[in-house]
Protein backbone atom coordinates (compact mmCIF):
# COMPACT_ATOMS: atom_id res chain seq x y z
CA UNK A 1 0.00 0.00 0.00
CA UNK A 2 8.38 -2.08 5.89
CA UNK A 3 7.76 -4.78 3.59
CA UNK A 4 6.36 -5.34 0.24
CA UNK A 5 4.38 -8.25 -1.07
CA UNK A 6 7.16 -10.81 -1.38
CA UNK A 7 7.88 -14.40 -2.22
CA UNK A 8 7.31 -15.11 1.45
CA UNK A 9 4.44 -12.77 2.40
CA UNK A 10 3.95 -14.53 5.70
CA UNK A 11 7.07 -12.79 7.01
CA UNK A 12 5.52 -9.39 6.44
CA UNK A 13 2.24 -9.63 8.22
CA UNK A 14 3.41 -7.56 11.16
CA UNK A 15 1.92 -9.90 13.77
CA UNK A 16 3.96 -10.78 16.76
CA UNK A 17 3.61 -14.37 17.91
CA UNK A 18 0.30 -14.81 19.61
CA UNK A 19 -1.02 -11.41 18.55
CA UNK A 20 -3.35 -12.48 15.79
CA UNK A 21 -5.65 -14.28 18.15
CA UNK A 22 -6.49 -11.02 19.83
CA UNK A 23 -7.55 -9.30 16.61
CA UNK A 24 -9.31 -11.96 14.61
CA UNK A 25 -11.68 -14.78 15.15
CA UNK A 26 -9.93 -18.03 16.13
CA UNK A 27 -8.26 -19.58 13.13
CA UNK A 28 -9.09 -16.70 10.83
CA UNK A 29 -5.48 -15.66 10.48
CA UNK A 30 -4.64 -18.88 8.68
CA UNK A 31 -5.63 -19.43 5.10
CA UNK A 32 -7.36 -22.68 5.93
CA UNK A 33 -9.22 -21.10 8.84
CA UNK A 34 -10.81 -18.21 6.95
CA UNK A 35 -14.53 -18.95 6.53
CA UNK A 36 -15.67 -19.95 3.08
CA UNK A 37 -17.46 -17.13 1.35
CA UNK A 38 -15.55 -14.35 3.14
CA UNK A 39 -13.96 -13.07 -0.07
CA UNK A 40 -17.22 -13.32 -1.98
CA UNK A 41 -19.02 -11.13 0.54
CA UNK A 42 -16.42 -8.36 0.96
CA UNK A 43 -15.56 -8.26 -2.74
CA UNK A 44 -19.23 -8.01 -3.68
CA UNK A 45 -19.41 -4.83 -1.59
CA UNK A 46 -16.18 -3.58 -3.16
CA UNK A 47 -17.55 -4.16 -6.66
CA UNK A 48 -20.83 -2.37 -5.93
CA UNK A 49 -18.95 0.65 -4.57
CA UNK A 50 -16.57 0.86 -7.55
CA UNK A 51 -19.40 0.33 -10.02
CA UNK A 52 -21.61 3.04 -8.53
CA UNK A 53 -18.71 5.48 -8.46
CA UNK A 54 -18.34 5.24 -12.25
CA UNK A 55 -21.69 4.06 -13.62
CA UNK A 56 -23.42 7.33 -12.75
CA UNK A 57 -21.46 9.10 -15.53
CA UNK A 58 -23.36 7.01 -18.08
CA UNK A 59 -26.71 7.70 -16.44
CA UNK A 60 -26.38 11.50 -16.34
CA UNK A 61 -28.04 12.30 -19.71
CA UNK A 62 -31.03 10.09 -18.90
CA UNK A 63 -31.31 11.58 -15.40
CA UNK A 64 -31.39 15.06 -16.87
CA UNK A 65 -34.16 14.13 -19.29
CA UNK A 66 -36.26 12.13 -16.81
CA UNK A 67 -36.01 14.33 -13.70
CA UNK A 68 -35.48 17.68 -15.36
CA UNK A 69 -32.23 18.08 -13.46
CA UNK A 70 -30.18 21.20 -14.09
CA UNK A 71 -26.38 21.30 -14.40
CA UNK A 72 -25.86 21.99 -10.67
CA UNK A 73 -28.08 19.08 -9.61
CA UNK A 74 -26.38 16.70 -12.02
CA UNK A 75 -22.97 17.76 -10.74
CA UNK A 76 -24.06 17.02 -7.17
CA UNK A 77 -25.35 13.58 -8.15
CA UNK A 78 -21.69 12.79 -8.83
CA UNK A 79 -20.05 15.06 -6.25
CA UNK A 80 -22.30 14.14 -3.32
CA UNK A 81 -21.17 10.51 -3.41
CA UNK A 82 -17.47 11.38 -3.73
CA UNK A 83 -17.52 14.02 -1.01
CA UNK A 84 -19.32 11.86 1.55
CA UNK A 85 -17.05 8.92 0.79
CA UNK A 86 -13.81 10.87 1.16
CA UNK A 87 -14.90 12.71 4.32
CA UNK A 88 -16.02 9.58 6.18
CA UNK A 89 -13.24 7.06 5.60
CA UNK A 90 -10.86 7.88 8.45
CA UNK A 91 -13.66 7.94 11.03
CA UNK A 92 -15.10 4.71 9.62
CA UNK A 93 -11.76 2.98 10.17
CA UNK A 94 -11.92 3.88 13.86
CA UNK A 95 -15.55 2.74 14.15
CA UNK A 96 -14.48 -0.69 12.92
CA UNK A 97 -11.61 -0.78 15.43
CA UNK A 98 -13.99 0.05 18.27
CA UNK A 99 -17.28 -1.68 17.48
CA UNK A 100 -16.10 -4.56 15.30
CA UNK A 101 -15.28 -4.60 11.60
CA UNK A 102 -17.93 -7.14 10.69
CA UNK A 103 -20.59 -5.12 12.49
CA UNK A 104 -19.64 -1.83 10.82
CA UNK A 105 -19.23 -3.51 7.43
CA UNK A 106 -22.70 -5.04 7.74
CA UNK A 107 -24.18 -1.67 8.70
CA UNK A 108 -22.51 -0.04 5.71
CA UNK A 109 -23.71 -2.76 3.33
CA UNK A 110 -27.30 -2.49 4.58
CA UNK A 111 -27.22 1.29 4.30
CA UNK A 112 -25.69 1.14 0.81
CA UNK A 113 -28.38 -1.26 -0.37
CA UNK A 114 -31.11 0.93 1.09
CA UNK A 115 -29.60 4.07 -0.45
CA UNK A 116 -29.38 2.32 -3.82
CA UNK A 117 -33.13 1.74 -3.63
CA UNK A 118 -33.52 5.44 -2.80
CA UNK A 119 -31.48 6.36 -5.89
CA UNK A 120 -33.41 4.05 -8.17
CA UNK A 121 -36.80 5.25 -6.92
CA UNK A 122 -35.92 8.94 -6.56
CA UNK A 123 -38.86 11.12 -7.75
CA UNK A 124 -36.81 14.31 -7.98
CA UNK A 125 -33.22 15.37 -8.59
CA UNK A 126 -32.96 16.59 -4.98
CA UNK A 127 -34.00 13.16 -3.69
CA UNK A 128 -31.42 11.52 -5.95
CA UNK A 129 -28.66 13.79 -4.62
CA UNK A 130 -29.65 12.98 -1.03
CA UNK A 131 -29.62 9.24 -1.71
CA UNK A 132 -26.21 9.53 -3.38
CA UNK A 133 -24.79 11.27 -0.30
CA UNK A 134 -26.09 8.41 1.87
CA UNK A 135 -24.55 5.95 -0.60
CA UNK A 136 -21.19 7.69 -0.18
CA UNK A 137 -21.40 7.53 3.61
CA UNK A 138 -22.29 3.84 3.43
CA UNK A 139 -19.37 3.16 1.09
CA UNK A 140 -17.10 4.95 3.58
CA UNK A 141 -18.30 2.60 6.34
CA UNK A 142 -17.46 -0.46 4.23
CA UNK A 143 -14.15 0.55 2.61
CA UNK A 144 -11.72 0.45 5.56
CA UNK A 145 -13.40 -2.66 6.97
CA UNK A 146 -12.78 -4.57 3.74
CA UNK A 147 -9.06 -3.78 3.83
CA UNK A 148 -8.79 -4.53 7.55
CA UNK A 149 -10.69 -7.83 7.20
CA UNK A 150 -8.43 -8.97 4.36
CA UNK A 151 -5.37 -7.99 6.37
CA UNK A 152 -6.45 -9.82 9.54
CA UNK A 153 -8.33 -12.84 8.17
CA UNK A 154 -5.57 -14.03 5.81
CA UNK A 155 -1.83 -14.46 6.04
CA UNK A 156 1.01 -15.63 3.86
CA UNK A 157 0.27 -16.59 0.27
CA UNK A 158 -3.48 -16.55 0.98
CA UNK A 159 -3.23 -12.86 1.93
CA UNK A 160 -1.40 -12.12 -1.32
CA UNK A 161 -4.14 -13.87 -3.31
CA UNK A 162 -6.86 -12.05 -1.37
CA UNK A 163 -5.38 -8.63 -2.14
CA UNK A 164 -4.91 -9.65 -5.78
CA UNK A 165 -8.62 -10.44 -6.00
CA UNK A 166 -9.44 -7.19 -4.24
CA UNK A 167 -7.45 -5.32 -6.89
CA UNK A 168 -9.12 -7.31 -9.65
CA UNK A 169 -12.57 -6.45 -8.28
CA UNK A 170 -11.82 -2.73 -7.99
CA UNK A 171 -10.45 -2.61 -11.50
CA UNK A 172 -13.31 -4.56 -13.05
CA UNK A 173 -15.85 -2.26 -11.40
CA UNK A 174 -13.99 0.84 -12.60
CA UNK A 175 -13.05 -0.31 -16.10
CA UNK A 176 -16.32 -2.01 -16.98
CA UNK A 177 -18.61 0.38 -15.07
CA UNK A 178 -19.33 2.46 -18.13
CA UNK A 179 -20.00 -0.61 -20.29
CA UNK A 180 -22.28 -2.18 -17.68
CA UNK A 181 -24.19 1.07 -17.29
CA UNK A 182 -24.56 1.43 -21.05
CA UNK A 183 -25.86 -2.12 -21.37
CA UNK A 184 -28.38 -1.66 -18.53
CA UNK A 185 -29.72 1.57 -19.98
CA UNK A 186 -29.87 0.12 -23.50
CA UNK A 187 -31.69 -3.00 -22.22
CA UNK A 188 -34.24 -0.79 -20.41
CA UNK A 189 -35.20 -3.62 -18.05
CA UNK A 190 -38.89 -3.37 -17.07
CA UNK A 191 -38.87 0.15 -18.49
CA UNK A 192 -36.58 1.32 -15.67
CA UNK A 193 -33.99 3.02 -17.89
CA UNK A 194 -31.23 4.69 -15.84
CA UNK A 195 -32.84 3.56 -12.58
CA UNK A 196 -31.69 -0.02 -13.20
CA UNK A 197 -28.08 1.16 -12.72
CA UNK A 198 -28.93 1.60 -9.02
CA UNK A 199 -31.69 -0.95 -8.47
CA UNK A 200 -29.42 -3.77 -9.65
CA UNK A 201 -27.70 -3.38 -6.25
CA UNK A 202 -30.79 -4.55 -4.34
CA UNK A 203 -30.69 -8.31 -5.03
CA UNK A 204 -26.89 -8.32 -4.89
CA UNK A 205 -26.72 -6.37 -1.63
CA UNK A 206 -29.44 -8.41 0.06
CA UNK A 207 -27.72 -11.67 -0.90
CA UNK A 208 -24.41 -10.44 0.52
CA UNK A 209 -26.11 -9.21 3.70
CA UNK A 210 -27.58 -12.66 4.31
CA UNK A 211 -24.05 -14.10 4.39
CA UNK A 212 -22.28 -11.48 6.54
CA UNK A 213 -22.71 -13.16 9.92
CA UNK A 214 -21.96 -16.64 8.57
CA UNK A 215 -18.92 -15.77 6.45
CA UNK A 216 -17.14 -12.88 8.18
CA UNK A 217 -15.17 -13.31 11.41
CA UNK A 218 -15.48 -10.44 13.86
CA UNK A 219 -12.34 -8.46 14.62
CA UNK A 220 -11.51 -5.20 16.35
CA UNK A 221 -8.50 -3.40 17.82
CA UNK A 222 -7.22 -5.14 20.98
CA UNK A 223 -7.89 -2.16 23.30
CA UNK A 224 -11.15 -0.92 21.72
CA UNK A 225 -10.05 2.73 21.52
CA UNK A 226 -12.31 5.73 22.08
CA UNK A 227 -13.64 7.79 19.18
CA UNK A 228 -11.79 11.12 19.71
CA UNK A 229 -14.68 13.49 18.84
CA UNK A 230 -12.35 16.47 18.32
CA UNK A 231 -10.32 14.44 15.83
CA UNK A 232 -13.49 13.32 14.04
CA UNK A 233 -14.65 16.95 13.68
CA UNK A 234 -11.26 18.18 12.49
CA UNK A 235 -10.63 15.47 9.91
CA UNK A 236 -14.19 15.50 8.53
CA UNK A 237 -14.18 19.29 8.16
CA UNK A 238 -10.66 19.29 6.70
CA UNK A 239 -11.42 16.62 4.10
CA UNK A 240 -14.68 18.31 3.14
CA UNK A 241 -12.84 21.62 2.71
CA UNK A 242 -10.20 19.85 0.60
CA UNK A 243 -12.35 17.68 -1.65
CA UNK A 244 -15.31 20.03 -2.22
CA UNK A 245 -13.34 22.70 -4.13
CA UNK A 246 -11.48 20.01 -6.08
CA UNK A 247 -14.83 18.68 -7.28
CA UNK A 248 -16.61 21.98 -7.85
CA UNK A 249 -13.69 24.24 -8.77
CA UNK A 250 -13.04 23.13 -12.37
CA UNK A 251 -16.70 23.47 -13.39
CA UNK A 252 -17.11 26.88 -11.70
CA UNK A 253 -13.86 28.41 -12.89
CA UNK A 254 -12.15 28.32 -9.49
CA UNK A 255 -13.97 31.20 -7.75
CA UNK A 256 -12.58 32.77 -4.56
CA UNK A 257 -14.42 30.41 -2.21
CA UNK A 258 -12.58 27.39 -3.64
CA UNK A 259 -9.19 28.89 -2.79
CA UNK A 260 -10.37 29.89 0.66
CA UNK A 261 -11.56 26.32 1.23
CA UNK A 262 -8.23 24.88 0.11
CA UNK A 263 -6.34 27.25 2.41
CA UNK A 264 -8.66 26.35 5.27
CA UNK A 265 -8.17 22.65 4.54
CA UNK A 266 -4.39 23.00 4.92
CA UNK A 267 -4.84 24.76 8.29
CA UNK A 268 -7.38 22.20 9.49
CA UNK A 269 -5.18 19.26 8.44
CA UNK A 270 -2.23 20.81 10.28
CA UNK A 271 -4.44 21.18 13.35
CA UNK A 272 -5.59 17.58 12.99
CA UNK A 273 -2.02 16.27 12.82
CA UNK A 274 -1.04 18.29 15.91
CA UNK A 275 -4.11 17.04 17.79
CA UNK A 276 -3.37 13.43 16.82
CA UNK A 277 0.20 13.76 18.07
CA UNK A 278 -0.95 15.21 21.41
CA UNK A 279 -3.61 12.51 21.79
CA UNK A 280 -1.06 9.80 21.01
CA UNK A 281 1.36 11.27 23.58
CA UNK A 282 -1.32 11.36 26.31
CA UNK A 283 -2.51 7.84 25.49
CA UNK A 284 1.00 6.39 25.78
CA UNK A 285 2.02 8.32 28.91
CA UNK A 286 2.86 6.20 32.00
CA UNK A 287 -0.28 5.46 33.99
CA UNK A 288 -2.59 5.99 31.00
CA UNK A 289 -5.22 3.32 30.45
CA UNK A 290 -3.80 2.73 27.00
CA UNK A 291 -0.14 2.85 27.95
CA UNK A 292 1.71 -0.36 27.12
CA UNK A 293 2.32 -1.27 30.78
CA UNK A 294 -1.00 -0.16 32.24
CA UNK A 295 -2.73 -3.47 31.71
CA UNK A 296 -6.14 -1.91 32.18
CA UNK A 297 -7.45 -2.63 28.70
CA UNK A 298 -8.13 -6.18 27.72
CA UNK A 299 -7.23 -7.82 24.43
CA UNK A 300 -10.73 -9.09 24.07
CA UNK A 301 -11.97 -5.64 23.18
CA UNK A 302 -14.72 -5.90 25.75
CA UNK A 303 -13.55 -2.76 27.54
CA UNK A 304 -13.73 0.79 26.23
CA UNK A 305 -10.49 2.73 26.26
CA UNK A 306 -10.13 6.51 26.42
CA UNK A 307 -9.90 8.65 23.31
CA UNK A 308 -7.07 7.47 21.08
CA UNK A 309 -5.87 9.15 17.88
CA UNK A 310 -7.92 8.44 14.76
CA UNK A 311 -4.67 8.29 12.82
CA UNK A 312 -1.91 6.92 15.00
CA UNK A 313 1.25 8.86 14.17
CA UNK A 314 3.31 5.72 14.79
CA UNK A 315 2.18 4.54 11.37
CA UNK A 316 4.42 7.08 9.68
CA UNK A 317 7.52 5.82 11.41
CA UNK A 318 7.39 2.85 9.05
CA UNK A 319 9.12 3.50 5.75
CA UNK A 320 6.76 1.22 3.84
CA UNK A 321 3.69 3.09 5.05
CA UNK A 322 4.86 6.62 4.26
CA UNK A 323 6.43 5.74 0.92
CA UNK A 324 3.54 3.45 0.06
CA UNK A 325 1.03 6.27 0.62
CA UNK A 326 3.01 8.49 -1.76
CA UNK A 327 2.91 5.71 -4.35
CA UNK A 328 -0.84 5.33 -3.76
CA UNK A 329 -1.33 9.06 -4.24
CA UNK A 330 0.64 9.10 -7.51
CA UNK A 331 -1.27 6.10 -8.86
CA UNK A 332 -4.76 7.36 -8.00
CA UNK A 333 -3.97 10.87 -9.24
CA UNK A 334 -3.93 9.28 -12.67
CA UNK A 335 -6.70 6.70 -12.55
CA UNK A 336 -9.97 8.62 -12.16
CA UNK A 337 -8.69 11.48 -14.33
CA UNK A 338 -7.70 9.09 -17.12
CA UNK A 339 -11.12 7.44 -17.18
CA UNK A 340 -12.73 10.89 -17.26
CA UNK A 341 -10.70 12.34 -20.15
CA UNK A 342 -10.97 9.10 -22.12
CA UNK A 343 -14.76 9.10 -21.76
CA UNK A 344 -14.92 12.79 -22.75
CA UNK A 345 -12.71 12.24 -25.79
CA UNK A 346 -14.62 9.19 -27.00
CA UNK A 347 -18.05 10.76 -26.58
CA UNK A 348 -17.40 14.43 -27.37
CA UNK A 349 -14.39 14.08 -29.64
CA UNK A 350 -15.33 10.92 -31.50
CA UNK A 351 -19.12 11.07 -31.21
CA UNK A 352 -19.61 7.67 -29.59
CA UNK A 353 -22.58 6.99 -27.34
CA UNK A 354 -22.14 5.60 -23.81
CA UNK A 355 -22.31 1.98 -24.97
CA UNK A 356 -19.86 2.55 -27.82
CA UNK A 357 -17.42 4.26 -25.46
CA UNK A 358 -17.86 1.42 -22.99
CA UNK A 359 -16.89 -1.08 -25.68
CA UNK A 360 -13.63 0.80 -26.26
CA UNK A 361 -12.98 0.63 -22.51
CA UNK A 362 -12.96 -3.17 -22.77
CA UNK A 363 -9.46 -2.96 -24.27
CA UNK A 364 -8.22 -1.73 -20.88
CA UNK A 365 -10.27 -4.41 -19.17
CA UNK A 366 -8.79 -7.24 -21.20
CA UNK A 367 -5.25 -6.18 -20.34
CA UNK A 368 -6.23 -5.71 -16.72
CA UNK A 369 -7.80 -9.15 -16.44
CA UNK A 370 -4.71 -10.80 -17.91
CA UNK A 371 -2.32 -9.43 -15.29
CA UNK A 372 -4.44 -8.86 -12.20
CA UNK A 373 -5.24 -12.56 -11.82
CA UNK A 374 -1.53 -13.34 -11.84
CA UNK A 375 -0.30 -10.39 -9.78
CA UNK A 376 0.30 -12.39 -6.60
CA UNK A 377 2.47 -14.85 -8.53
CA UNK A 378 4.45 -12.07 -10.21
CA UNK A 379 4.92 -10.34 -6.85
CA UNK A 380 6.04 -13.61 -5.26
CA UNK A 381 8.82 -13.79 -7.86
CA UNK A 382 9.80 -10.14 -8.28
CA UNK A 383 8.68 -8.67 -4.97
CA UNK A 384 5.93 -6.11 -4.48
CA UNK A 385 8.05 -3.02 -5.17
CA UNK A 386 9.44 -4.32 -8.45
CA UNK A 387 5.99 -5.46 -9.55
CA UNK A 388 4.66 -1.93 -9.00
CA UNK A 389 7.60 -0.53 -10.98
CA UNK A 390 6.97 -2.87 -13.91
CA UNK A 391 3.28 -1.98 -13.85
CA UNK A 392 4.03 1.76 -13.78
CA UNK A 393 6.39 1.41 -16.75
CA UNK A 394 3.76 -0.51 -18.73
CA UNK A 395 1.18 2.17 -17.98
CA UNK A 396 3.57 4.89 -19.13
CA UNK A 397 4.21 2.97 -22.37
CA UNK A 398 0.48 2.44 -22.94
CA UNK A 399 -0.30 6.12 -22.38
CA UNK A 400 2.56 7.05 -24.70
CA UNK A 401 1.06 4.83 -27.40
CA UNK A 402 -2.26 6.61 -26.92
CA UNK A 403 -0.58 9.99 -27.40
CA UNK A 404 1.11 8.73 -30.58
CA UNK A 405 -2.20 7.40 -31.91
CA UNK A 406 -3.95 10.71 -31.26
CA UNK A 407 -1.21 12.98 -32.59
CA UNK A 408 -0.19 10.69 -35.45
CA UNK A 409 -3.66 9.96 -36.82
CA UNK A 410 -6.14 12.38 -35.22
CA UNK A 411 -8.87 11.44 -37.67
CA UNK A 412 -8.12 7.72 -37.83
CA UNK A 413 -10.21 4.86 -36.56
CA UNK A 414 -10.95 4.89 -32.86
CA UNK A 415 -9.64 1.33 -32.72
CA UNK A 416 -6.10 2.66 -33.18
CA UNK A 417 -6.39 3.51 -29.50
CA UNK A 418 -6.77 -0.12 -28.44
CA UNK A 419 -3.06 -1.15 -28.36
CA UNK A 420 -2.27 1.67 -25.95
CA UNK A 421 -5.36 0.97 -23.86
CA UNK A 422 -4.50 -2.73 -23.69
CA UNK A 423 -0.92 -2.07 -22.52
CA UNK A 424 -2.20 0.48 -19.97
CA UNK A 425 -4.58 -2.19 -18.63
CA UNK A 426 -1.70 -4.65 -18.31
CA UNK A 427 0.14 -2.15 -16.14
CA UNK A 428 -2.91 -1.34 -14.01
CA UNK A 429 -3.32 -5.01 -13.19
CA UNK A 430 0.22 -5.14 -11.81
CA UNK A 431 -0.14 -2.05 -9.61
CA UNK A 432 -3.49 -1.96 -7.80
CA UNK A 433 -3.12 -4.98 -5.51
CA UNK A 434 0.60 -4.66 -4.63
CA UNK A 435 0.40 -0.92 -3.97
CA UNK A 436 -2.38 -1.67 -1.45
CA UNK A 437 -0.73 -4.65 0.23
CA UNK A 438 2.63 -2.87 0.54
CA UNK A 439 1.01 -0.19 2.72
CA UNK A 440 -0.81 -2.64 4.98
CA UNK A 441 1.60 -5.59 5.14
CA UNK A 442 3.79 -4.34 7.99
CA UNK A 443 1.10 -2.55 10.00
CA UNK A 444 0.67 -3.74 13.58
CA UNK A 445 -2.70 -5.42 14.27
CA UNK A 446 -3.96 -2.68 16.60
CA UNK A 447 -3.32 -0.05 13.89
CA UNK A 448 -4.91 -1.86 10.94
CA UNK A 449 -8.21 0.04 11.05
CA UNK A 450 -6.47 3.42 11.27
CA UNK A 451 -4.14 2.50 8.42
CA UNK A 452 -6.99 1.25 6.23
CA UNK A 453 -8.91 4.51 6.75
CA UNK A 454 -5.88 6.60 5.77
CA UNK A 455 -5.20 4.40 2.75
CA UNK A 456 -8.75 4.63 1.43
CA UNK A 457 -8.78 8.39 2.03
CA UNK A 458 -5.59 8.85 0.00
CA UNK A 459 -7.23 6.95 -2.86
CA UNK A 460 -10.26 9.26 -2.86
CA UNK A 461 -8.34 12.50 -2.40
CA UNK A 462 -5.87 11.45 -5.08
CA UNK A 463 -8.70 10.78 -7.50
CA UNK A 464 -10.35 14.16 -6.83
CA UNK A 465 -7.03 16.02 -7.11
CA UNK A 466 -6.14 14.21 -10.34
CA UNK A 467 -9.47 15.08 -11.95
CA UNK A 468 -8.98 18.74 -11.02
CA UNK A 469 -5.39 18.94 -12.32
CA UNK A 470 -5.79 16.87 -15.49
CA UNK A 471 -9.11 18.61 -16.11
CA UNK A 472 -7.20 21.90 -16.34
CA UNK A 473 -5.04 20.38 -19.08
CA UNK A 474 -7.97 18.87 -20.94
CA UNK A 475 -9.97 22.09 -20.94
CA UNK A 476 -6.91 24.22 -21.64
CA UNK A 477 -7.87 24.87 -25.25
CA UNK A 478 -7.68 23.21 -28.65
CA UNK A 479 -9.74 20.44 -30.23
CA UNK A 480 -10.62 17.26 -28.31
CA UNK A 481 -7.75 15.31 -29.87
CA UNK A 482 -5.17 17.88 -28.76
CA UNK A 483 -6.74 18.07 -25.30
CA UNK A 484 -6.65 14.30 -24.91
CA UNK A 485 -3.08 14.12 -26.21
CA UNK A 486 -1.90 16.69 -23.64
CA UNK A 487 -3.68 14.84 -20.87
CA UNK A 488 -2.29 11.37 -21.59
CA UNK A 489 1.23 12.78 -22.03
CA UNK A 490 1.02 14.29 -18.54
CA UNK A 491 -0.40 11.05 -17.18
CA UNK A 492 2.46 9.07 -18.71
CA UNK A 493 4.90 11.36 -16.88
CA UNK A 494 2.94 10.77 -13.66
CA UNK A 495 3.39 7.01 -14.04
CA UNK A 496 7.14 7.58 -14.29
CA UNK A 497 6.90 9.48 -11.00
CA UNK A 498 5.22 6.38 -9.53
CA UNK A 499 8.14 4.26 -10.75
CA UNK A 500 10.56 6.67 -9.06
CA UNK A 501 8.62 6.54 -5.79
CA UNK A 502 8.95 2.76 -5.74
CA UNK A 503 12.65 3.28 -5.01
CA UNK A 504 11.63 4.67 -1.61
CA UNK A 505 10.00 1.40 -0.66
CA UNK A 506 12.07 -1.12 1.30
CA UNK A 507 14.28 -3.14 -1.01
CA UNK A 508 13.24 -6.32 0.79
CA UNK A 509 10.73 -7.93 -1.57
Amino acid sequence: MSSALTARPSTATGNAPGTAASTTAPGAEAAAGAPRGLLAVVLTATFMTALDFFVVNVAVPSVQADLGAGPAAVQWVIAGFSLALAAGLVTAGRLGDRYGRRRVFGLGLALFTLASAGCGLAPTAAALVGARVVQGLAAALMGPQVLAILRTAFSGAAQARAFARYGLTMGVGAVFGQLIGGLLIRADLFGLGWRSCFLINLPIGLAALALVRRCLPESRAPQRPGLDPVGVLLVTTALTALVLPLIQGPAQGWPLWTWLCLGGAVALLAGFVAHQHRTRTRASAPGSATAPDSGSATDSGSGSGPAAPLVDTRLFRTRAFGAGLLAQLAFWLGQASFFLVLALYLQLGRGLDALGAGLVFTAIGLGYLLTSNATHRVAARLGGARTIAVGGLLMAVGLGLLALAVYGAPGGSVWWLTPGLFVDGLGMGLVIAPVTSVVLAGVEPQLVGSAAGVLATVQQVGGALGIALIGLLYYGGGDPAAAFGRSVTALAALELVLVGLVRLLPRKG
